[in-house]
């Protein structure tokens, strides 16, 4: 089943899924009941049951309930968000969804109340450079304010996701459409359909892994910046066909014979990657695919740029191997231009 975006109304609060929202906060289902027309993701499970629920809105006006108070601002509040945990990092596809919306609303900064007895929340957020600004006091208890600025200059690269930086160094990466879509799920082709992406952890995760045997990938280092290329898939010329369709930052890379067995390889890859275990454990006997890519998906673009226009808008070397090459960052600026990136994220 797929991530949905449903009004309140359509959304059964007879769930047990809400039953824990609704002993933290007395007001929830009274809260629940007026948000009729809103709309918020949810996500259920093959028994229909609910997963994942996620509720976001925009607020410009000073924040008087929180202790300290905040002046009047352009935010993002996470109204509502809760994972059942099912061992598909569901977790990290919602807080992928908070930025996405962060930028689409342009917004200055993003923020919810958690209470400090949900620690596995707490430490998602934190994860992506969510920090504790305040206080929320009322009848149901004490919160915590973990906010974060969209446009964060830390050289952390999970604490500035998802803006990159064309101060480091970029390279086209392509990708086979099988591989593509499940694991970049926000930038399937309108063509596809979004049913072959499964809940499972390498299409819901920020963070990917990917094997490759192109030669030149061992020069990749933590903060390279990656432009995917989804390669042709048969209906028709490349020219139109195959698109730049995504930028991700490398967190790490790694040469299969840097593991010290199958078992730390596998450790390393399977919550990730977008291959079986079979496939991996076949990888690792034969050592065919030597180069391992830990890396975070960052942009998807609105639109997808084609080949042709590489070629003739930007420059590409028609005649270069599109598997693995370098690209520099003014034309990495000019595909996100035509790719009709959101200008605040992508940094000079």
């Amino acid at each position: 089943m797929a991530l949905k975006r449903k009004k309140f109304k359509e959304i059964n609060l007879a769930d047990a899924f809400f039953d824990s929202l609704k002993a933290d906060y007395k007001e929830f289902g009274e809260w629940f009941a007026k948000k009729g027309e809103h709309t918020a993701y949810v996500f259920h499970g093959e028994d229909e049951a609910i997963q994942a629920f996620l509720y976001l809105k925009v607020e410009e006006d000073a924040l008087d309930d929180l202790t300290p108070g905040l002046p009047a601002a352009r935010r993002l509040k996470v109204g509502t968000m809760k994972v059942n945990p099912h061992g598909t990092r569901m977790g990290e596809r919602l807080v992928k969804k908070i930025f996405d919306h962060a930028v689409e609303e342009n917004v200055s900064q993003m923020y919810v109340t958690i209470f400090p007895k949900h620690a596995a929340l707490v430490a998602l957020f934190r994860r992506y450079g969510f920090a504790k600004i305040a206080d929320k006091h009322t009848a149901n208890g004490s919160e915590d304010v973990l906010a974060r600025n969209l446009n964060n200059e830390s050289k952390d690269i999970l604490y500035r996701y998802p803006s990159v930086s064309l101060s480091s160094p970029a390279y086209l990466l392509s990708l086979y459409p099988v591989w593509h879509t499940r694991l970049l799920p926000d930038s399937i082709l309108k063509t596809e359909k979004a049913a072959i992406i499964e809940d499972v952890s390498h299409t819901n995760s920020i963070h990917k892994v990917y094997l490759a045997a192109m030669k030149g990938m061992d020069v990749l280092k933590a903060g390279d910046l990656l432009m995917i290329y989804r390669t042709n898939d048969g209906a028709g010329a490349a020219y139109y066909r195959s698109v730049a369709t995504s930028i991700c930052v490398v967190e790490e890379y790694r040469s299969i014979h840097s593991f010290r067995n199958e078992n730390d390889f596998l450790s390393y890859c399977q919550s990730y990657s977008v291959f079986t275990d079979e496939e991996l454990t076949s990888f690792w006997k034969y050592k065919k695919y030597p180069h391992v890519i830990r890396f975070t998906y960052n942009i998807a673009m609105p639109r997808r740029v084609t080949r042709g226009e590489l070629i003739d808008s930007v420059g590409l070397d028609a005649n270069a191997y599109w598997g693995f090459m370098p690209i520099t960052g003014n034309q990495l600026r000019a595909i996100a231009d035509l790719g009709e990136v959101n200008e605040s994220l992508i940094v000079d």
